[in-house]
């Protein structure tokens, strides 16, 4: 069955772009044209992935990311901005959303977007019909990970976190000690790799450590290798 696909954007020829291109790659997809269209359709029919304008009338797409988050929606949100500093892409990405494209974009590059955080969307689902024998936890000191679960203990209590920060930490622990480029780590984990998106990268770690690290700018866990990219401590012995 093919994948669903909601656009919600306010301008009808990007629109009506957005719904030609997904349907000739065999998507089922619907469209609206504001934030509260979009919340009613997915209420009344969830699709497997929401592809959300930024600035739209009623409701804005930061707003209805908020919005769906905060009911437990965990549908992918790929979020379109005109604008393009870093502050809307960061707070867009607090919010919730998986990933974003600046317009202008091309429709090839929203196409892999999409493929990618479809396909890790059915990783996630097919993790939790995982057989015991293959959920076996992930530890490094006292940093465990049940892949399964898709949850994270650290220094015993339960940490929280989106889609994509559990997805690079949890690559980062079954590869301790490995240096990761922000291209290897956008490749493997979202799946994709694009020139100008490696700033993603450092903002998901940059999240990470703040949750993980006692003090963020000097991070034990996470490391920077000057010139490299970034590991993960090897476990303590």
């Amino acid at each position: 069955m093919a994948h669903s696909i909601l656009v919600a954007e306010d301008q009808s020829d990007i629109r009506e772009l957005l719904v030609m291109s997904l349907r000739n790659a065999n998507y089922a997809v619907q469209a609206v044209g504001d934030g509260l269209a979009a919340l009613r359709s997915q209420e009344e029919q969830p699709c497997d992935l929401l592809i959300l304008d930024l600035m739209m009338p009623g409701l804005d797409g930061l707003e209805v990311c908020k919005a769906l988050r905060a009911r437990g929606s965990a549908t992918p949100i790929l979020m379109l901005t005109a604008k393009s500093t870093e502050l809307d892409r960061v707070l867009g990405l607090e919010l919730g959303a998986d990933d974003y494209l600046t317009k202008p974009f091309s429709l090839a590059e929203l196409l892999a977007r999409v493929k990618a955080l479809l396909r890790r969307a059915d990783l996630q689902r097919a993790a939790l019909d995982t057989s015991p024998a293959q959920a076996a936890l992930v530890r490094n000191g006292d940093l465990e990970i049940a892949p399964a679960k898709r949850s994270v203990r650290y220094r015993g209590a339960a940490l929280e976190c989106t889609a994509l920060e559990f997805d690079l930490l949890l690559h980062f622990a079954q590869h301790p000690g490995h240096v990761f480029s922000r291209a290897q780590l956008l490749d493997a984990v979202w799946g994709y790799t694009h020139d100008g998106y490696e700033h993603t990268v450092t903002t998901h770690i940059n999240r990470l450590r703040a949750k993980l690290e006692a003090d963020p700018i000097r991070p034990e866990l996470i490391l920077t290798v000057r010139g490299a990219g970034y590991k993960m401590r090897e476990a303590p012995g």
